[in-house]
């Protein structure tokens, strides 16, 4: 699957039905050390994030972690689908290395990239790019 074929089947902002089989689909690129194809990668990361699961924030994290490329195609702000102050609760709570690294990460992002941020505007911009409106 690519990045337009994901579009088709799910749209941009999936119904929650579909999450299960989006996650399965980025756990299988985040593993799939030969993948080049990070628009596919983020289009999936930009699916969960409309979909809105705080838990999801862990599984988009990896895959921004996944290498240099993808720490600059997956915006930070699509960890936050469920917003902001709900993900680092949810990773305070969640607690571990990942979980750490993460909110140390977000709160150094905080002051740049979560200023008015905006869950709806994030997604009309995706929309915009992705010619989806």
């Amino acid at each position: 699957m690519n990045e337009e074929e994901a579009l088709q089947e799910f749209g941009l902002e999936p119904g929650s039905r579909d999450r299960e089989r989006i996650r399965i689909l980025l756990q299988q690129e985040i593993d799939n050390s030969s993948a080049m194809d990070n628009d596919y990668l983020r289009i999936l990361c930009v699916m969960l994030f409309a979909i809105g699961y705080v838990e999801d924030t862990q599984l988009i994290w990896q895959a921004k972690r996944k290498n240099q490329d993808t720490g600059s195609y997956v915006d930070v702000q699509l960890l936050c689908g469920a917003g902001f102050e709900e993900t680092i609760t949810y990773l305070e709570q969640w607690g571990g290395q990942q979980a750490e690294e993460q909110l140390q990460y977000l709160r150094r992002c905080e002051p740049y990239d979560f200023v008015d941020f905006s869950k709806e505007e994030w997604i009309t911009q995706y929309k915009q790019y992705y010619g989806v409106i």
